[in-house]
């Protein structure tokens, strides 16, 4: 059987990279692009035939370029796997703290690291597209002045040696990823399921309230309720939401569309078989 086309975001060591391996443990064949935006693009283009994107951390919460891509696109969510990170500070060589001068990183690393960048207040913190990329610019600058929070494995693919082991603010952090692909899945391999859906309210007092409403009344859970603004119409916002249960439930289909009869707009972007696992 030919090994499914996966696309990621960053370079090999990339946390995302590993997340591909949970998602598809029978191999596939990994595509590295430069950015989240490029996972979107070539999973809707049919370049390949999946996209893997991180969209929850358990510290910083909700990954907002993830949601926002896949509401602009025409993807869906197809399965999802959670992985224990363990940031750690790397470079060319072991040098003193003191002597780093630019720390780069994903700017998600680098607000889960806020201990260790507080304590080196003569740093530059520097973004970089993924964890992975920051270790292969800080690779190639070969400057021991500069450093990367990443992963040992993307330690490891280029060449760095590990300065600082363990620099996250907490000693457990996890992050959700998830398969995409430009279908949704309707197929039922596992009893527990989640199906996610976006929603626009009308914007007037206790509108939220009476969207949300249906779910308890028909004790579906509300396993994430996020709001994101909506770019077009400032200081307006839109709800991604997850809920337990499979779209072809039928209290499940029912309430959803007695929630699309209470919004302006309702969309359902995947189905999945739930991984609440922590690895």
């Amino acid at each position: 059987m030919r090994a499914a086309s996966v696309a990621y975001p960053g370079r090999d060591g990339a946390h995302s990279a590993a997340a591909c391996d949970r998602l598809f443990p029978a191999g596939a064949e990994l595509v590295s692009v430069p950015s989240f935006t490029a996972v979107v693009e070539a999973t809707s283009e049919r370049e390949v035939e999946f996209g893997v994107l991180p969209i929850e951390s358990s510290l910083s919460g909700p990954v907002n370029e993830t949601h926002d891509l896949l509401y602009d696109s025409s993807l869906s969510i197809t399965g999802e796997t959670i992985l224990a990170i363990r940031h750690c500070l790397v470079g060319p060589v072991t040098v003193e703290l003191e002597q780093i001068r630019v720390v780069r990183s994903h700017p998600a690393a680098l607000d889960q690291c806020r201990r260790l960048l507080a304590a080196m207040p003569w740093a530059t913190a520097i973004a970089a597209a993924t964890t992975a990329n920051a270790a292969h610019e800080v690779a190639q600058a070969g400057d021991p002045s500069e450093a990367a929070i990443a992963s040992e494995r993307a330690a490891a693919a280029y060449g760095l040696t590990v300065i600082v082991g363990d620099v996250g603010d907490h000693p457990e952090a996890y992050s959700r990823f998830v398969s995409v692909a430009p279908y949704t899945r309707l197929d039922r391999e596992s009893d527990g399921w989640r199906t996610a859906f976006s929603f626009v309210t009308d914007h007037a007092p206790g509108a939220l309230h009476r969207a949300i409403e249906p779910f308890g009344r028909h004790r579906l859970d509300l396993v994430q309720l996020v709001s994101r603004p909506i770019p077009r119409t400032p200081w307006r916002y839109r709800f991604d939401a997850v809920l337990a249960g499979h779209p072809l439930d039928e209290v499940v289909s029912e309430t959803l569309a007695e929630v699309g009869r209470l919004t302006r707009e309702l969309r359902v972007f995947g189905s999945y078989p739930s991984h609440d696992s922590l690895v």
